[in-house]
């Protein structure tokens, strides 16, 4: 069920029966030569849709704006700061439960937005408002994503090529694959721009001129959709867990 195609009378029924909200959000950033802009809301908006649909579940509107300064030097990309993303989306959960949400997942596709999300889950969970927790789609198959790719790459990567191309193949530039490999840092590893322990970059532009880490020649739609039927399968099973959960068991423990 997608809240925006509703009517309110429909919805009331849905409120009156189930207390869980899926909540997509992305970014509208570069993703190299060879990918939209949209690629992270896209991502999270397509699996918080799919599952919802699958499971019976509510799904919002999709936030597509969010944190992304660090990708500022590229045409077009677009972010709000940290403060302002964490205000918005607290406030638009808080909304969820005047109308009886109390459990919602964050679908999150952009990894700027994870700390962020997990701390107004924090906030929420403190003041006992609502259980709010944040889901990251590869997070959720880290097996698959290294069984299918040789070399990943955290973003603009093969992983968020076939998935798009899976979703959206028309918005992919076929001929820019091997420019967006060669243009960028193909091999990315925990010590990539660290020195001694300390992370010596900001930007992204700092790590890649165009843009992207990873191999995006080893992407196909077929890799992609194997990937989305996979997370989908994950979302709809985490759905299913929380909402199965008592509200009393999702809150803080009392002090010792």
């Amino acid at each position: 069920m997608y809240l925006a195609a509703e009517t309110w009378p429909d919805l009331g029924e849905y409120f009156e029966s189930e207390s869980l909200a899926l909540v997509p959000l992305g970014s509208t950033e570069q993703h190299g030569p060879h990918l939209p802009e949209g690629t992270d809301h896209m991502i999270a908006e397509a699996l918080a849709r799919e599952a919802a649909d699958r499971g019976g579940y509510l799904c919002t509107p999709t936030v597509t704006v969010g944190v992304s300064p660090h990708h500022r030097q590229f045409h077009g990309t677009m972010w709000v700061d940290p403060p302002a993303f964490r205000k918005y989306v607290e406030s638009l959960t808080r909304n969820l439960t005047y109308h009886g949400i109390d459990r919602v997942i964050y679908v999150n596709a952009h990894g700027g937005n994870v700390t962020h999300l997990r701390e107004v889950g924090r906030r929420l969970h403190e003041d006992r408002t609502a259980y709010a927790v944040e889901w990251m789609w590869n997070e959720s198959i880290p097996d698959l994503v290294d069984d299918l790719f040789a070399v990943n790459g955290p973003h603009g990567g093969p992983k968020e090529t076939a998935m798009i191309m899976h979703l959206a193949g028309n918005l992919v530039d076929p001929d820019r694959l091997d420019d967006a490999r060669d243009g960028g840092l193909v091999e990315w590893g925990r010590d990539t721009n660290h020195q001694f322990g300390a992370r010596t970059f900001f930007d992204a532009i700092e790590n890649t001129d165009n843009g992207v880490l990873g191999d995006q020649t080893d992407a196909t739609p077929e890799k992609g959709e194997r990937l989305f039927e996979a997370a989908t399968d994950q979302l709809v099973n985490l759905c299913d867990w929380l909402a199965d959960q008592p509200f009393a068991d999702l809150m803080p423990r009392e002090h010792v």
